[in-house]
C-alpha cells in the first residue's frame, strides 16, 4: 500500500485566525511505496496465516502519542508492476494506476486523492494511455467553540484504523469464515447511492439495513463495453490536474472532466448535458440526495503555471438538470478557505479544511453554521450520510486529540462526541449510522493505508461499542483520513457489520496463484462473524456498498479473464454473479488498469461505470481514457 497523500498546494491562510499553524505539523508525509507484486515462485512452504478469529486488543493503550518528527522527502512516481492479480511481472503499468500511489486513502477511489505536488503545485500524473477498446466486445468547550448538547451526560471517543499489505504467501488455513471516442465506502441517509437504501450510485451508511436488495442477476450476464470517454488533455505548462467525481442516477452517469461535469446517457454514453465550470473539481462527495442533488468543491480558475489556484468553491449540482443550484465560499480572516472535503447530511452541506469549515442549507444555500475555531480546535472534515459527523482536532501536533462528533446539520450543537486518546493523528468516517470510524493507531498500519483499527460508536451517547482489531498485513481497506475523511475503500458497512477485504495471499495447495476474501465483524462485539466470501483463483474482491442487506462485490480479474460483479447474501455469504467483463485482450487491458484502490468504481441496474481521477500530460500510448463502462443485456 502507498503512504498517505502530501497537503494540496494552497495559498497562505490569515494568520491569527483558525486552526493552529504549528511549524511542526507535518506537511509533507512519508514518500509513496510500489505496491507488491505477485512472487514469481511459491514459499517452500506455505507460512502460518493470521487468525482472523482473534478478538480485538484491549482498549486501554491505543493510541499513544506519535513522536514528531519531519516526514522524509517524496520519492518520485514508481508506477505498479501489473495491472492485474496473476498478470505476468513484466506487464507494464498502466491507465488506471497513479504513476505515484496516493495514499492512505490512496484511492483515486470515488473521489480522488491529494497526492504529492508536482510542478507548479500540481499533483502527479495519474496512469498511462491507454489503446482502444472495441465498442461491442462481448464476455466554553473543552472542544474549542463548538456548544454539547445539554441532553448529553458523558462524552466519549474512539476512531478507527484498518488494512496493511500482506506480502506474498499468506495462508489463511482457519478462516472464519476482489468506445472511442469511478468509495466504494460507506455513506447515505438522506442521499440516495447509499448502502442503507439498496440505490445504486455512491456508497452509503448501510447501519439500519432496511428494504430488499434490487440488483438482480440478469438471464446472461456476459458484459458488453456500452462506451468509453477519452482522456482529457491538460493545459500546457501543467501537469496533472484532478477529475475527481463521478455519480450514478436512474438515468444518467455522471464524470467530471478538467473543469466541467458531464452526465452521460447510462447505456449509450450519448452527452445528455455538459456543467461548465470556472475550474477543476478538488473534491465531491459521494452522495445523491433523493432529487439527484449532489456537492462538490472546485476551482476558482483553471490552474497555470504561475497560478496553481486554490479549492475555494462550494457548489451544490443538479445531476438530473445538469446545471449547478448554487456556488459558495467562506473565509477565514480576511483569507478564502480552501477546502479538502465536502459531505452532505441532514440536508447540509458540510465542507472543511485545516484552514476553516462552513456549512450551508442544501436547497437555498444559506449558511447554517460555521465550527468555531479557536487556538488548540479545529474541524478537519466530515462524514455525511444519514447523520452529520464531524472530525475535530484538538491540541497541540505532539499532544494532538480527535474528537467524534456527531452533530446536528441545521445548527451545529453536537449532539455526541467520542474523543480518541491522544496521539491518534488522523481518523475517516466509514459510516455515520452506525457511526463507525477508521483510524492509524500509533502508526501501526505502516502502508499508508490510514487504518489499523476501526471503531463503532453509539453516535446517540457517543460511547464506544466495540474496537474491531484490522492489521494491516490481514486486511486490504484504506481510507484517506488526512483530507478527504469520508473517503474508504474496500470496506463497506450495513445489517450492523463492517465487511472488509482481507490482502491477497497464496491460494493454497500446489497453485501458484494468488486470492483473498471478503470477511465480516460484528460491530456490537468487534469480532468476527465466521462470514468469508471468496473472491478465487488469481481474483482479488472489494466490497464497492451494500444493496439492502446485500453486499455488491467488484473482482478485479487476472492478466487473462475479464473482471466479475458479485452480489454477496449478506446472511449466508453466498455470491451471484451479476456481471461477467469480456475477456478480449484490448478490453482487459482497460480494465485492469482502472484499480478499486485508484480509480472511481460505480454499479447499479447492470451497468458497471470505471473511471480515473486524474489526467495528465504524461502518455504512454496514443489513447487514454477516463472512463469506460460495461452492461449486460
Amino acid at each position: 500500500m502507498s503512504q498517505p497523500p502530501p497537503p494540496p498546494n494552497q495559498p497562505p491562510q490569515q494568520p491569527g485566525f483558525g486552526p493552529p499553524q504549528e511549524p511542526s505539523e507535518p506537511q509533507t508525509p512519508p514518500a509513496p511505496a510500489t505496491p507488491p507484486t505477485p512472487p514469481a515462485q511459491p514459499p517452500q512452504q506455505p507460512p502460518a496465516g493470521p487468525d482472523l478469529n482473534k478478538a480485538p486488543q484491549p482498549q486501554p493503550g491505543y493510541g499513544y502519542p506519535q513522536a514528531p518528527g519531519t516526514p522524509p522527502p517524496a520519492a518520485p512516481p514508481t508506477p505498479p508492476q501489473g495491472p492485474g492479480y496473476g498478470y505476468p511481472q513484466q506487464q507494464p503499468a498502466g491507465y488506471g494506476y497513479p504513476a505515484q500511489q496516493p495514499g492512505p486513502y490512496g484511492q483515486p477511489g470515488p473521489y480522488g486523492q491529494p497526492q504529492q505536488p508536482g510542478p507548479y503545485g500540481q499533483q502527479p500524473p495519474y496512469g498511462y494511455a491507454q489503446p482502444t477498446v472495441p465498442m461491442q466486445a462481448q464476455a466554553g468547550q473543552p472542544d474549542g467553540g463548538r456548544k454539547v448538547n445539554a441532553q448529553v451526560a458523558i462524552i466519549v471517543s474512539a476512531v478507527v484504523a484498518i488494512a496493511l499489505i500482506v506480502g506474498g504467501g499468506v495462508w489463511y488455513a482457519n478462516s472464519s469464515g476482489k468506445d472511442d471516442d469511478k468509495q466504494t465506502t460507506a455513506e447515505g441517509g438522506d442521499t440516495k447511492g447509499g448502502e442503507g437504501d439498496g440505490k445504486e450510485g455512491g456508497s452509503g451508511d448501510g447501519g439500519a439495513t432496511t428494504g430488499e436488495a434490487e440488483e438482480k442477476a440478469p438471464a446472461a450476464t456476459g458484459s458488453k463495453v456500452l462506451f468509453q470517454v477519452p482522456s482529457p488533455k491538460v493545459p500546457k505548462g501543467v501537469t496533472t490536474i484532478s477529475i475527481a467525481g463521478s455519480w450514478l442516477t436512474d438515468s444518467v452517469y455522471a464524470k467530471s472532466g478538467l473543469s466541467e461535469i458531464t452526465g452521460y446517457d447510462r447505456k449509450s454514453g450519448t452527452k445528455k448535458w455538459t456543467l461548465d465550470l470556472p475550474g477543476p473539481v478538488c473534491a465531491a462527495t459521494p452522495h445523491v440526495t433523493e432529487d439527484d442533488k449532489t456537492a462538490i468543491v472546485h476551482k476558482p480558475a483553471m490552474p497555470s503555471k504561475t497560478d496553481p489556484q486554490a479549492c475555494t468553491e462550494v457548489a451544490v449540482v443538479d445531476l438530473a438538470a445538469g446545471s449547478k443550484v448554487w456556488t459558495k465560499t467562506a473565509k477565514s480572516g480576511t483569507m478564502p478557505v480552501s477546502f479538502n472535503n465536502v459531505t452532505i447530511g441532514g440536508g447540509t452541506v458540510a465542507a472543511g479544511s485545516t484552514s476553516g469549515g462552513a456549512a450551508w442549507d442544501l436547497a437555498t444555500g444559506d449558511e447554517r453554521w460555521a465550527p468555531k475555531t479557536s487556538d488548540s480546535c479545529y474541524d478537519a472534515g466530515y462524514g455525511g450520510g444519514a447523520k452529520l459527523v464531524a472530525v475535530r482536532k484538538c491540541g497541540s501536533y505532539d499532544q494532538r486529540q480527535l474528537h467524534i462528533q456527531n452533530v446536528d446539520p441545521k445548527t451545529g450543537d453536537v449532539l455526541a462526541e467520542y474523543k480518541m486518546d491522544e496521539g491518534i493523528e488522523y481518523a475517516a468516517v466509514v459510516s455515520t449510522d452506525p457511526l463507525v470510524v477508521a483510524a492509524d493507531v500509533g502508526d501501526s498500519a505502516g502502508d499508508g493505508s490510514g487504518i489499523s483499527d476501526f471503531f463503532s460508536i453509539d453516535n446517540k451517547t457517543g460511547k464506544l461499542r466495540a474496537r474491531l482489531s484490522a492489521p494491516g498485513d490481514e486486511f486490504a481497506a484504506r481510507c484517506d483520513a488526512i483530507y478527504k475523511v469520508e473517503n474508504c475503500t474496500g470496506v463497506t458497512v450495513g445489517n450492523d457489520r463492517l465487511y472488509i477485504a482481507t490482502e491477497e495471499h497464496d491460494s493454497g495447495g500446489d497453485s501458484y496463484s494468488q486470492t483473498n476474501e471478503v470477511v465480516a465483524f460484528d460491530l456490537a462485539t468487534g469480532k468476527q462473524t465466521g462470514q468469508r466470501a471468496d473472491a478465487g483463483e488469481n481474483y482479488e474482491i472489494f466490497p464497492l456498498r451494500m444493496d439492502g442487506p446485500d453486499v455488491i462485490a467488484y473482482k478485479r480479474p487476472p492478466y487473462d479473464k475479464g473482471g466479475q460483479v458479485v452480489s454477496i447474501d449478506g446472511e449466508s455469504f453466498k455470491e451471484t454473479i451479476l456481471m461477467e467483463n469480456p475477456s478480449t485482450e484490448a478490453v482487459r487491458d482497460v480494465e485492469s488498469r482502472m484499480s478499486p484502490d485508484y480509480s472511481e468504481i460505480q454499479f447499479g441496474q447492470g451497468g458497471l461505470y470505471m473511471s480515473s481521477v486524474y489526467a495528465s500530460d504524461f502518455t504512454s500510448r496514443e489513447k487514454e481514457y477516463s472512463v469506460i463502462a460495461f452492461g449486460t443485456e
